[in-house]
């Protein structure tokens, strides 16, 4: 069942990418107060939960040099701020317009971010596909054993 764990990890990695996109898509169009800080676009830091050194340094390896064993999926290590400075507009009408008449709004591109989504929903799309592949061979291997 390892494939299907490493799927399962995969889908709850993408699924988060998809919650911090659809919060910088939510926060993007929203101007600063004076007394508050700008949001600033999020970025989920995500990798291997075992590192390669340890896939390397295993001691049953395969052909490939890595020990399949230790696969054991994806993990979420963090959400990250950006550290882009705001973007300035000109609207001296707004409340929170500076003295200048400049409101903030947080550097968030939107086309960037919604081609991630897409890139995002495409990735958890292929982890079911995966897992289901995994679920159909796992489900042969039974039926073929229950024939010997």
């Amino acid at each position: 069942m390892q494939a299907m764990e490493i799927s399962r990890t995969a889908l709850d990695v993408e699924w988060r990418r998809l919650e911090v996109i659809a919060e910088n898509l939510a926060n993007a169009g929203v101007a600063n107060t004076p007394n508050t800080a700008p949001y600033r676009e999020l970025q989920l830091l995500s990798g291997p939960k075992t590192s390669f050194s340890t896939l390397l340094n295993a001691k049953d390896k395969s052909s490939t040099g890595i020990d399949l064993r230790e696969l054991s999926g994806v993990t979420v290590y963090g959400v990250q701020a950006g550290n882009d400075p705001p973007r300035l507009v000109h609207e001296p009408g707004n409340p929170s317009a500076n003295a200048q008449g400049l409101v903030s709004y947080p550097a968030i591109d939107q086309a960037q971010q919604m081609t991630q989504m897409v890139q995002t929903a495409r990735a958890y799309e292929a982890n079911i596909v995966a897992m289901n592949a995994a679920k159909e061979i796992y489900s042969k291997a039974l039926q073929l054993g229950a024939r010997s």
